[in-house]
């Protein structure tokens, strides 16, 4: 599998394009020291088909998952292949087990690009993902245009999973918090809890500042992630007894097309024209 490393001063990533555009790798090496800033994707894991332990990875075009892989949308139904066996729902769209391209490769900047065919999925769109390292930032740019003649539900996102110490901490400001069920599907949307960000969790937080803030005491490092409209929810993945977290930001609410058939107006869920184009970014900056 061809890997692309992009270097600028200390700090260096690594993409895997075949593996869906993902991250492989994010670090800083200063003499002796270095520092992963994402969860180094395990050796052969993206060979064995399993692009979900990589760094970080795209998310197009929704985020997080569809009951059934089912919803209707002006009328007409669609069924999305259940594309994480044994789970019962569709998830993450489909950037993430696809192959991408790479079109312009420099030494600190690289773009990925993917075409998705109408099929399950009616509609034809093209994404791309634009990485732009700095010595002390790395900037991903996303894009999704509605490349079909009819209109397009669409989400965006990105998706990175952080290395966990035993004293990290997450801190963003938000508003309110999706409960789930116990197959981490929206039950009801209500104020979050004193200490939002604790292990055990899987939510989708509403109305968050769109900067949050990663502290790991022990190392004396933090990183500060920032991102642009429209993501403005983020989910927050914090499974008890691993060795990672996720903080993800993203355009809409888990399962928000059903929501937004049911009627609910704060979703996120957006509509791409024909040759409309969503764009936006999420700007890491680490700090030591």
């Amino acid at each position: 599998m061809d890997l692309i490393t992009l270097r600028a001063g200390d700090a260096a990533i690594e993409l895997a394009p075949e593996a869906g555009g993902a991250v492989t790798r994010y670090w800083h090496a200063r003499g002796p020291t270095t520092r992963e800033w994402l969860r180094p994707t395990p050796a052969g894991a993206l060979r064995a088909g399993r692009p979900d332990r990589a760094a970080a990875f795209p998310l197009v075009p929704y985020s997080n998952r569809i009951r059934a892989g089912r919803f209707s949308f002006r009328g007409r139904a669609v069924v999305e292949p259940l594309n994480r066996p044994p789970g019962r729902h569709a998830i993450h769209g489909h950037g993430w087990q696809a192959r991408w391209h790479p079109t312009d490769v420099r030494t600190a900047e690289a773009r990925l690009e993917y075409r998705h065919p109408a099929g399950a999925w009616p509609w034809a769109y093209h994404a791309i993902q634009r990485f732009t390292l700095a010595p002390a930032r790395l900037t991903v740019e996303l894009s999704l245009t509605n490349q079909s003649a009819a209109p397009m539900p669409a989400g965006i996102g990105w998706h990175p999973y952080f290395p966990r110490t035993r004293r990290a901490t997450i801190s963003a400001d938000v508003r309110a918090m999706w409960l789930t069920d116990e197959e981490q599907l929206p039950t009801e949307l209500v104020a979050p809890p004193a200490r939002p960000f604790g292990r055990g969790r899987d939510n989708c937080f509403v109305g968050w500042s769109r900067r949050a803030t990663i502290d790991w005491p022990e190392l004396g490092a933090r990183l500060v992630m920032r991102a642009e409209a429209p993501l403005d929810y983020l989910v927050v993945f914090t499974p008890a007894r691993r060795g990672f977290f996720c903080v993800e930001p993203v355009s809409h609410v888990t399962d928000a097309f059903n929501l937004a058939e049911a009627g609910r107006d704060d979703s996120g869920t957006l509509v791409l024209e024909p040759g409309e184009t969503l764009r936006t970014a999420v700007v890491l900056t680490p700090e030591v």
